[in-house]
This record gives C-alpha cells, sequence and structure tokens, in this order.
C-alpha cells in the first residue's frame, strides 16, 4: 500500500504527533510524517520530529512581512514535501482561509470533547476539561474533523467518549481524555490512507 504522505502541525509537547510517529513505525498507520511545523521555536514536537529524522519547521508571522507571506511559506513546505493530508495536533493558531481551500477535505483536527460541544474560540488545552467539569457533564470525549474557516466546525470524522469520574478534576479529566486522543487520530488518519472516508456535504460515509 502506498503511504500516506503528512504533514503534522503542533504547538505544545507532540504527543499526539509522537503517537502517529509510532504507529507509523509499527505498521498500525500506513501513512510517513514527511513534515512537522510549529509555531513555537522552542515546540517539543519540533524536538520530537528532529529525534525522528523528520524534517521539522518554525512558521510564525512574526518572520513575515504580512500574513500572505506566510500563507506562501507553508504552502511552499507543504508542496516540497508533497503533502496529502494536514493533522492539526494541538497547533493554536487559526489556519488561513487560503491553505483551507487549498487542502480541502485533507486537513484534519483533533478536539478534546465531543463537538459541537466545548468548541470554538478560546476553547483549547485545561479550559476544555474545567469547562466540562463546571458544566457538570458525565461523559466528555474525542472529536476528529475536518477544518474549515471556523473554530471547530469542520465535518466530524470519528468521535469518542471518555466517562468523566465523581471526584475527577481537569488534569485526571485530560489524561483519560488524551489516551483515546492517542488511539482515535490514528484511526481517523488510517481511513484517509486507506481512501475510505467520502463526503457528501455535512455527512460522512466509511466506505
Amino acid at each position: 500500500m502506498k503511504l500516506l504522505r503528512v504533514a503534522v502541525l503542533a504547538s505544545g509537547t507532540g504527543t499526539n504527533l509522537a503517537s502517529i510517529l509510532a504507529a507509523t513505525q509499527n505498521g498500525t498507520l500506513s501513512a510517513r510524517v514527511v513534515l512537522v511545523v510549529s509555531n513555537k521555536v522552542e515546540a517539543g514536537a519540533l524536538e520530537i520530529a528532529r529525534n525522528s529524522n523528520v524534517p521539522a519547521l518554525h512558521l510564525s508571522r512574526e518572520q513575515f512581512e504580512s500574513p500572505e507571506d506566510l500563507d506562501q511559506a507553508f504552502l511552499c513546505a507543504f508542496k516540497e514535501q508533497n503533502v496529502e493530508l494536514i493533522a492539526l495536533a494541538g497547533y493554536l493558531k487559526k489556519i488561513s482561509s487560503s491553505i483551507i481551500r487549498e487542502y480541502k477535505h485533507r486537513m484534519l483536527n483533533i478536539h478534546p470533547a465531543l463537538l459541537p460541544s466545548f468548541g470554538g474560540k478560546g476553547m483549547y488545552g485545561i479550559k476544555i476539561h474545567q469547562a466540562v467539569l463546571d458544566y457538570g457533564c458525565k461523559v466528555s470525549g474525542v472529536t476528529v474533523h475536518l477544518v474549515d474557516e471556523d473554530y471547530d466546525s469542520g465535518i466530524p470524522i470519528l468521535q469518542r467518549c471518555v466517562p468523566v469520574e465523581q471526584d475527577d478534576r481537569p488534569k485526571t479529566l485530560a489524561a483519560r481524555v488524551l489516551e483515546q486522543e492517542h488511539k482515535i487520530y490514528v484511526e481517523a488518519l488510517q481511513l484517509f490512507a486507506e481512501n475510505k472516508i467520502e463526503i457528501r456535504g455535512r455527512q460522512v460515509v466509511i466506505n
């Protein structure tokens, strides 16, 4: 099987990147991570990439005269590596419309809640788990979705529930959700690698 060429964008420690790389190495994911990009020069994800001999690139707005120049740098990097699919893995910057158009239905994000609940601008990291607990939810979860022009509003591809325990705190809930993130993202990427995803309007068909 031809390996899907994936670029991973991350802003943080890179735990989802690490799980994706592990899956490509043990054969559970028919893909190859060909590029890792971060907006933070000291992001752990870049170090993971370098240690895995994956091209690692720091791109941020401060490096360029205009947002359009930044977009062009992204697109050039993707084309240079023949990127077929982009996976956002804890990437905290909004993707521009021009990049989304170029990779329509070929850009994924993972969100640590059951969208459309607890999504949108400003909902990331520990804030999400605190909001879930404050609301009194008995169940949280993970969503892998397509990226569109609005925060967390793209078509869901896969979702998985995670129970909220009686004595949970934001960090304990986050840890339980993260375990499922690592599994479900690989599963979603494998569906794309096997060409099993078909988008019909806002309907996802898994063939």
